[in-house]
């Protein structure tokens, strides 16, 4: 077969030559290709950690401004003049622009690679930002919708890379975790945007008052996002010189013209396992988004005036969830029960939603903040085993599209929970509009339970292990588990 390395790095953006200081841990191994060839030569970088930090840096930020309005609903609603559900509307947009964006923005996942998408992705939240600055002003309400909408685009950019970026730097013991830490960066944006906003813009009745603290919220967000993108300038890079796993290393050999993306989704859409966790991710991740857009109004209808501890139980439920995300992705990473896991995982995240809903009037606030954190443990934490779990039943297509269109399920349900809910809760109160998430969510449940645990990247990475076995029967190391994006429908699983 021939040596398989790493083609020069000019081709996908610029990559520093390896040096001792920055050699993996374990340092390089050299592995036989499984039909006598030469071995194809693998090593761990140090430098994967600052990538994987930067991309959590500007996901925090861009999460940040997606819910900041959010939080202080009934704020805007007084500054801007408008109505509530057109402040929903400022959160409700990152959900519908991802819709139409999500295919090309795969599309160019996989033919231009991480760096163009990380610095497109910056380029759009910092503009969003900085248009943000100039619409603080109570008749220019129009023009903050314009800033979001320009941050929407840059989410577009984001929330399919985690898998695609943990697979291309990341060794076979730790794609689950770079994942979640990928998820992580995303998460702690929102548990910031929950907690900040309420603090620096207080419920004032002097217009000029408040114009001048939403500067200030606006200011802020707009210079954390312009030093991130200065950074990934300067510091975020495609890929390590040197593959990280046995298939990482296989599949730069392949030619871009060999694959076929809209090939890759029609195999996608025919996938009956993965379909069903298109559906009941959608299910789950669309509750989520549902219950931190409303949460404001939510708390505000049973504890007036709690704008600061409304925020302080949405923070709650996403550092919750921080620590499901990491403790899930790491048990992946030992276990490999991908379908248990999640399973287990939505089980409990239908019964965190039911004592919730059943216990938010009770009156009593510490109650809301354990019940709360309880559901965004369990409710978060299924993030990233959504997206290893398909990565699993859709190997070897690129992640970056399944994970796409795990995101447009999301997306999809998020707009529709968002809207019925806010109806309902209107007419009905937040109790009912609590269950109708509940329903769904069984239903998810169920959907999750009949998916056939097809774990077809295992399967490939077994195959490989039996290959590398030496004519005296010794194993060599192999780092092939992870390799989510390594894969292709072109490549042979043998």
């Amino acid at each position: 077969m021939g040596d398989r390395r790493a083609p020069d790095a000019k081709e996908n953006g610029p990559h520093l030559a390896p040096n001792p200081a920055d050699q993996a841990e374990r340092g390089s191994s050299s592995i036989p290709n499984g039909d006598g060839g030469s071995a194809l030569t693998t090593r761990l970088y140090k430098r994967r950690w600052a990538v994987v930090f930067l991309f959590s840096a500007y996901s925090l930020s861009n999460a940040y401004q997606w819910i900041q309005y959010g939080i202080i609903s009934n704020i805007i609603v007084k500054f801007y003049s408008v109505d509530a559900f057109a402040v929903d509307w400022l959160s409700m947009v990152y959900m519908l622009t991802y819709i139409p964006f999500i295919f090309p923005v795969t599309w160019l996942l996989d033919k231009k690679g991480l760096r163009v998408t990380a610095l497109l992705a910056n380029a759009l939240n910092c503009a969003g930002t900085w248009i943000k600055v100039a619409s603080a002003k109570p008749e220019l309400f129009w023009v903050t919708m314009v800033g979001q909408l320009m941050s929407s685009l840059a989410q577009v950019f984001i929330l399919g890379m985690p898998a695609r970026l943990a697979s291309v730097w990341f060794g076979a013991d730790e794609v689950s975790t770079a994942c979640s830490i990928g998820v992580f960066g995303n998460q702690m944006g929102i548990a910031i945007g929950f907690l900040v906003p309420p603090i620096l813009v207080p419920n004032v009745d002097d217009m000029a008052e408040l114009a001048y603290h939403i500067r200030i919220m606006f200011y802020i967000s707009a210079g954390v996002a312009t030093f991130i993108f200065v950074l990934v300038i300067i510091v975020f890079q495609e890929r390590p010189e040197l593959p990280p796993t046995q298939a990482q290393a296989q599949s730069r050999s392949i030619q871009p013209d060999e694959y076929s993306y809209m090939a890759s989704i029609l195999r996608l859409l025919r996938n009956k396992p993965f379909m069903l966790l298109v559906v009941s991710y959608g299910l789950n991740v669309g509750c989520f988004y549902a219950i931190s857009t409303l949460l404001n109004r939510m708390i505000i209808e049973h504890y007036p005036g709690e704008e600061v501890n409304a925020g302080r139980i949405g923070l709650t439920i996403v550092i919750a969830g921080m620590a499901g995300s990491l403790i899930c992705g790491i048990w992946l990473d030992k276990t490999k029960t991908y379908k248990q896991t999640t399973l287990v995982v939505y089980i409990l995240s239908l019964v965190g939603m039911l004592i919730y809903a059943f216990t938010l009037n009770l009156g009593h606030l510490w109650v809301v903040f354990v019940t709360a954190g309880a559901l965004g443990f369990f409710m978060t934490g299924y993030l990233p085993l959504g997206f290893e779990f398909a990565v699993e039943l859709t190997y070897p297509e690129s992640e970056g599209t399944s994970s796409g269109l795990l995101n447009c399920s999301a997306q999809i349900f998020g707009i529709i929970f968002t809207i019925s809910q806010g109806k309902i809760i209107d007419k009905w109160g937040t109790l009912a509009g609590n269950i109708f998430l509940c329903f769904f969510l069984l239903i998810g449940t169920v959907m999750t339970g009949l998916i056939k645990s097809d774990l077809r990247r295992q399967k490939a990475n077994l195959q490989t292990e039996v290959q590398t076995v030496s004519p005296t029967d010794s194993i060599s190391s192999v780092q092939d588990y992870g390799a989510t994006s390594c894969g292709r429908p072109w490549q042979q699983q043998s």
